[in-house]
């Protein structure tokens, strides 16, 4: 292990998250559109840096997903800013992608009141982090994805580093190269945002990085492992009027037939949406839609691939 956790830490008035932004120093007498003006084009800085990151984004989708279709887990990690917008990303899969709160969540230092309020010297805690983690149990098929702005924060590289002592992939987010979380992620991605409008204001640039980081993460794992078809969200699950209409929508567009064809085959697969599309698309029966989702571990587009390949 190239870090650790009692060294190469760099001096807090020397990380670039910190330092303050020569473009902004006069934002205080600006006038408001001036002011959102200068914020807009630092936002485009952004972007940017996350572009920069590509290869290194790919290259951790790629790790996770098979992981993940084997049963592994997405475990966010972080502290302030960096733990609330893990927990959001965690939050938001399940609905989107059908999942359940054991295979997707988040940690943050201090616990749930973290959510809402300060608790204050939580990210010093290497102790809260072992805790947080020998909690979760982890194996070698989890993704632990560990987000600090200034790629120091102790809980973070305390519980990506216990992760993977456990046998987990560690993924890290961070906006300064080379810095302990960089060096000790299997998969560091560093979008350098710069400094910050606001000197030291890391929920702006940095933040607007790692949910764009993370939606990338967390959609590109979900596409590859299956859980989408076209760029439709197969894995709703019709519990009320409004998601059955949602259900029977994306049937009928991902195969472009009639709502009322959708909502036949929906009630023929027992209201399993990935089904009625293999079902319709394959026009096979009920059983070799089945076992061609079994085959391949549920991705549609391989199902209806598979069923083209056999005829």
């Amino acid at each position: 292990m190239k870090w650790k956790l009692e060294a190469d830490i760099m001096q807090f008035e020397d990380l670039l998250t910190e330092q303050r932004n020569h473009r902004s120093m006069h934002i205080d007498r600006e006038s408001t559109l001036e002011m959102v003006a200068t914020i807009n084009r630092e936002d485009h800085r952004v972007a940017r840096a996350v572009q920069k990151q590509l290869p290194q984004i790919a290259a951790a989708i790629d790790a996770a997903f098979p992981l993940f279709d084997e049963g592994g887990r997405l475990i966010y990690v972080g502290a302030g800013t960096s733990g609330r917008l893990g927990v959001i990303d965690a939050t938001e899969l399940q609905p989107t992608y059908g999942l359940t709160a054991d295979q997707t969540f988040g940690l943050i230092a201090g616990g749930q009141s973290a959510l809402t309020e300060t608790v204050q010297s939580a990210e010093d805690s290497v102790e809260l982090a072992h805790e947080d983690m020998a909690a979760v149990h982890l194996t070698d098929k989890d993704v632990v994805i560990a987000s600090a702005a200034s790629g120091q924060t102790p809980y973070t590289l305390a519980a990506l580093r216990f992760a993977q002592d456990e046998g987990a992939i560690g993924v890290g987010f961070s906006c300064i190269e080379g810095s302990p979380l960089a060096e000790l992620a299997d998969y560091p991605i560093t979008p350098v945002v710069g400094p910050e409008i606001i000197t030291g204001a890391t929920l702006l640039k940095a933040g607007t990085a790692e949910k764009m980081v993370l939606n990338m993460l967390s959609t590109g794992i979900m596409i590859k492992s299956g859980k989408v078809y076209q760029n439709l969200m197969i894995n709703v699950v019709p519990t009320n009027g409004k998601t059955f209409e949602r259900a029977k929508k994306i049937i009928a567009e991902a195969t472009q037939t009639s709502t009322l064809a959708a909502e036949r085959a929906l009630d023929r697969a027992g209201n399993n949406v990935p089904l009625a599309i293999v079902l319709i698309e394959t026009k096979g029966t009920i059983a070799e839609a089945k076992e061609l989702l079994a085959a391949t571990n549920g991705h549609v587009s391989q199902a209806v691939k598979l069923s083209d390949s056999r005829h």
